[in-house]
């Protein structure tokens, strides 16, 4: 039998792995809540070994329908299993009751909410797990493609949240509960704002009798842009070359003042953000 030389740098890192492949493969989930993103993180979670679902927790038998011949299913008032993570995935305002709720129970409590403190986590053990994406009821997403913005109180929770965040995602983030707040506002006008302008958009193809779908190729590639270029460089159009003349047309075949007004602040701001006379 031929022996085998392992190297001490070699013996720490599968150690490390090895610990790492144990701990994951303990960790149990209650998800409590129904909605978007309590779905997404079920069927996500539900496709690795190391990421097992335990409940789901509901405030209706309704609500609960999806997830009832899939996993244990329980309403928020009746008794709750014991587990290592408490997702709280329910709407901002009903995190500090809910979270309460929790409290008698010694598994980690996180919420995975952008705009929410930590704090607002009214349990003894608390963190957060924020995948930063948009998501729909019944569209699918690839969770490697989100990134996931973690907090926790301590190290060691931190250090569970990274490794079970690593198993669904392949970016992961430790941001403070002031960063996420900014983070979130951001994303509110890359994502929220942005569609709404693809409605005044739509609005304008329907009532000129124009298939919106001629607009598609140009968002993708206004989005696709700003892989190589900052939005400031990426920035093109008639507030930005000051086509006043351009800029007074399109205000004209404008018919709703609220549209008008949308038009005229989003110019003037481009025009001031370039350095062009108003």
């Amino acid at each position: 039998m031929k022996s085998i030389n392992l190297s001490l740098d070699y013996l720490e890192i599968n150690e490390s792995c090895f610990l790492k492949f144990v701990l994951l493969s303990m960790v149990s989930i209650v998800l409590i809540g129904t909605g978007n993103i309590a779905t997404h993180l079920f069927d996500t979670f539900s496709l690795y070994d190391a990421t097992h679902v335990i409940q789901v927790v509901g405030r209706s038998q309704e609500s609960l329908s999806y997830f009832s011949d899939k996993v244990d299913t329980r309403l928020l008032t009746n008794q709750i299993k014991e587990a290592d993570i408490y997702i709280v995935a329910v709407s901002d305002d009903a995190i500090p009751e809910v979270s309460k709720k929790l409290k008698p129970l010694k598994g980690l409590v996180v919420h995975t909410s952008g705009s929410v403190a930590m704090t607002a986590l009214l349990s003894n053990n608390i963190g957060v797990f924020y995948p930063l994406q948009t998501f729909t009821k019944g569209k699918k997403v690839n969770f490697k493609n989100i990134p996931i913005c973690i907090e926790a109180e301590k190290s060691a929770n931190l250090k569970t949240l990274s490794s079970i965040a690593e198993v669904i995602s392949d970016t992961v983030y430790n941001i403070t509960s002031e960063q996420r707040k900014h983070l979130h506002l951001a994303a509110v006008f890359v994502n929220n704002f942005t569609n709404y302008m693809y409605a005044i958009g739509n609005d304008i193809c329907d009532i000129n009798n124009v298939p919106f779908d001629i607009l598609k190729p140009l968002i993708k590639e206004t989005a696709l842009k700003i892989e190589g270029l900052s939005p400031l460089d990426a920035q093109t159009g008639p507030a930005k070359r000051d086509d006043i003349e351009t800029m007074q047309r399109h205000l004209g075949q404008l018919k709703s003042r609220n549209q008008q007004k949308i038009y005229k602040l989003l110019s003037e701001s481009i025009q001031k953000k370039y350095g062009k006379k108003l």
